[in-house]
């Protein structure tokens, strides 16, 4: 299929400037060998060609602009899209296991600019029907104790939100006197998107709102949803819509699976084609049969490649610190963490009651030494220490955490929902 497709999404792409510079006067070859030596595209490129140097097609064919939410070093990266990538951008959304009706209220909570995933939910929910509650993540009107309102008032069936929502929102209702639950008596469902997902947080999150919990991974600049869930909760990559490379950062080659970073070309992308881009994202793909029949790889997101830190000889990153945490019981309540890795050693700082305290500090550093080796510490902090309850009730603003951190001093600003003062590391 590949093989096919290839040949066309190359003369695509050679109609940008980028790409007409990159690859001479006429586009390479498809063939195995050629299209490998094809160097890989950055965000850099992205950024070097702002606004319209990836642009294939004429303006009056273009739909909409967006932006990446800039949590890579550098900023943001642009990305345009015509209305047929945006039917096929929804196409790719519908097939997840969401399963939207008519019959469903599906609140979005995720940011409307510039990304693109609001927008897809917003649009996905309204082919099929349903009625929208677009609860922006970045209205300076859509409080945490706002969004519970909406929960129960519109009995709301679907959420799409960052991981980390949830977590406030229970967060926000425990502080009110109530269970998660009680706001949100008919939700059957939260897809989780934005951010990487471990297996524990997930179970954490299913069990705090009693629903089930899908994913959808993907970013702005190559279309957004790149992978979403079958029947089997399995995330699967769409390697019909994208030819998928894995790359060694240290030997600069790339495998079809494995673990390492996504590369991805977009093989139906009309507005702006992408040609061996490298998105950062630290992956592992896998082709081993699914139960589900679908032939396609299934793909296990870690975190930011350049967010890993280096731990007893290895790259560690957010999900795995993350799975550690979230395995605690939940009836010891921890929520809340943030880790910090210095010359070696590994601090993971969580939340709890003092009551619990001795109790999560000898489980999780039991798990933090089998995942990063001796001498990594655990701190027990105070409810209130990572996330200000009362700020939480009255903070609208949401950015993407930065659970994961390193170098000399542990960063200040750990507060989840506000930003972080001028000047401190987030």
């Amino acid at each position: 299929m590949w093989s096919e497709l290839l040949p066309g999404v190359l003369e695509r792409a050679h109609r940008s400037d980028f790409y007409r510079s990159r690859f001479g006067a006429r586009p390479p070859q498809a063939s195995p060998g050629e299209f490998a030596r094809i160097p890989l595209t950055t965000k850099d490129d992205l950024r070097a060609r702002y606004p319209f140097g990836m642009v294939a097609v004429p303006r009056r064919d273009l739909a909409s602009y967006h932006e990446s939410s800039g949590t890579s070093v550098g900023g943001a990266t642009g990305s345009f899209h015509t209305a047929g990538d945006w039917e096929e951008m929804l196409d790719r959304f519908e097939r997840g296991r969401q399963d939207l009706t008519d019959a469903d209220t599906v609140l979005v909570r995720v940011p409307y600019a510039m990304v693109t995933i609001g927008h897809q939910v917003h649009g996905a929910a309204r082919r099929a029907g349903a009625l929208v509650v677009p609860a922006d993540a970045r209205s300076t009107a859509m409080t945490h104790r706002r969004v519970l309102g909406l929960l129960r008032d519109l009995r709301v069936t679907v959420a799409a939100a960052l991981p980390t929502e949830p977590l406030l929102w229970a967060a926000c209702a425990q502080l009110l006197g109530e269970s998660p639950r009680a706001y949100a008596p008919d939700l059957r469902m939260i897809v989780a998107t934005g951010e990487p997902l471990s297996a524990a947080r997930r179970r954490r999150i299913a069990h705090l709102w009693d629903c089930d919990v899908t994913v959808s991974y993907g970013n702005s600049e190559c279309g957004s949803n790149l992978a979403g869930e079958c029947p089997h909760g399995t995330l699967h990559l769409w390697a019909d819509r994208y030819l998928p490379e894995v790359l060694d950062p240290d030997t600069g080659t790339t495998a079809p699976q494995g673990r390492g970073r996504l590369v991805v070309t977009t093989l139906r992308r009309e507005a702006m084609p992408l040609v061996r881009y490298d998105t950062g994202d630290a992956v592992e793909l896998s082709y081993d049969p699914c139960p589900c029949g679908w032939a396609l790889p299934s793909v296990r997101v870690l975190g930011r490649w350049e967010q890993g830190v280096r731990i007893e000889g290895r790259r560690l990153f957010v999900s795995e610190v993350e799975e550690a945490v979230y395995a605690l019981p939940p009836e010891l309540g921890v929520l809340f963490w943030r880790a910090h890795a210095h010359e070696g050693a590994l601090t993971v700082r969580v939340e709890a009651e003092p009551s619990v305290a001795d109790r999560v500090e000898s489980l999780l550093k039991a798990e933090v030494e089998r995942l990063a080796g001796p001498g990594c510490a655990v701190q027990v902090l105070a409810p209130g220490t990572l996330v200000d309850r009362e700020e939480l009730v009255r903070s609208s603003h949401i950015a993407k955490p930065r659970y994961l951190s390193s170098g000399p001093g542990a960063p200040s600003g750990l507060m989840y929902p506000a930003p972080a003062a001028a000047g401190a590391p987030s």
